[in-house]
């Protein structure tokens, strides 16, 4: 066990998209990243490449769906460092296809398996870590389309993208990080959801979508925010986003 890193992150789902490049971003700011893979095999190539570019990272074998790997990966850290400073739940999932009406509802639940009950897992097994840490943060990667006023407002981008299920999932995501962030502040753990805006990742190609790069801008931001930074709020890259 050690504690010589400053700070210490556990980023989830990032051997992809916006996880890998809110790893990379945090690595630049001298965080000890862990990168959590469901494949180790992809894991350690990921954290293989970014070796090569000079950043510290490491990795450990995490499907938050799967408890006995959640409760692994948590006895691994606690086995390895001894504390955890921050957590980004990002691992998730978007399954939808077709009209609500027409949904298999495994899929739905298939989603909330992995957005809302594998986050829900992961932080309870991580938290006996981050109470530890002299600064813990909890960021939640969320999404405008998890915002009940961007589901009802006719004049946002988002009223006319038909997602029930990862759009509820998410929903659910920031009611969590309410209560969680209520749980937790007296203790010194902020928590926060962000949403990281439409960005182009392997699975997202839209027009108008924005490179990963911006996408983990926020993300990364409320990892690192100060004493004084908020908690239990929504927020993107330009600052409160709308509940």
């Amino acid at each position: 066990m050690t504690q010589q890193h400053t700070h210490i992150a556990l980023v989830t789902g990032a051997t992809d998209g916006i996880g890998k490049e809110v790893a990379r971003q945090l690595a630049l700011q001298e965080v000890h990243v862990i990168i959590g893979a469901r494949n180790p095999e992809k894991g350690e190539a990921v954290v293989q490449a970014f070796k090569e570019k000079g950043l510290e990272m490491d990795l450990v074998q995490l499907d938050i769906t799967v408890e006995k790997s959640v409760e692994a990966a948590a006895a691994e850290l606690e086995r390895r460092y001894g504390r955890l400073d921050i957590l980004v739940n990002n691992a998730g999932i978007a399954l939808d296809r077709g009209p609500l009406s027409e949904m298999p509802i495994e899929d739905f639940i298939a989603t909330y398996e992995t957005n809302v009950f594998g986050t829900f897992r992961s932080t309870q097994a991580f938290l006996p870590l981050l109470r530890r840490s002299e600064r813990g943060r909890i960021v939640n990667v969320s999404s405008s389309l998890g915002s009940l006023l961007s589901m009802t407002d006719e004049t946002s981008k988002y009223y006319h993208v038909l997602l029930p299920a990862y759009a509820s999932s998410k929903a659910a995501l920031n009611v969590l990080t309410v209560h969680f962030a209520r749980e937790l502040k007296d203790q010194g753990i902020k928590v926060n959801a962000v949403e990281p805006g439409l960005t182009a990742t392997r699975a997202v190609k839209l027009e108008g979508a924005h490179p990963v790069e911006v996408g983990a801008e926020a993300p990364v931001r409320y990892a690192l925010i100060d004493d004084d930074g908020p908690t239990g709020g929504f927020f993107d890259r330009f600052g409160a986003h709308k509940w």
